[in-house]
């Protein structure tokens, strides 16, 4: 199944731009996902599975590197964004 999921990403610091960028810099290593970024947001689709752990393995770096942040996301299976 395809998935679609946007995500925005507000670490709790005061230099919150690097690990926005790192986060996103991360998602755009897995080459079977389209991600695109906007100011407010970025949209990864791709299949179900893989874009799952995507997000899992780039959140899970993100908290261990930068610690807490606030992940707002909308999950839209079966829809593919032009």
């Amino acid at each position: 199944m395809k998935m679609t999921v946007e995500i925005s990403m507000y670490p709790i610091r005061d230099d919150y731009l690097g690990p926005i960028k790192d986060f996103i810099a991360k998602l755009n290593l897995y080459i079977d996902l389209s991600v695109v970024t906007t100011p407010t947001s970025t949209r990864i689709q791709g299949e179900y599975a893989q874009v799952m752990k995507a997000l899992t393995d780039t959140m899970a770096a993100s908290y261990a590197t930068y610690g807490t942040s606030v992940f707002v996301t909308k999950f839209l299976p079966g829809y593919e964004a032009d």
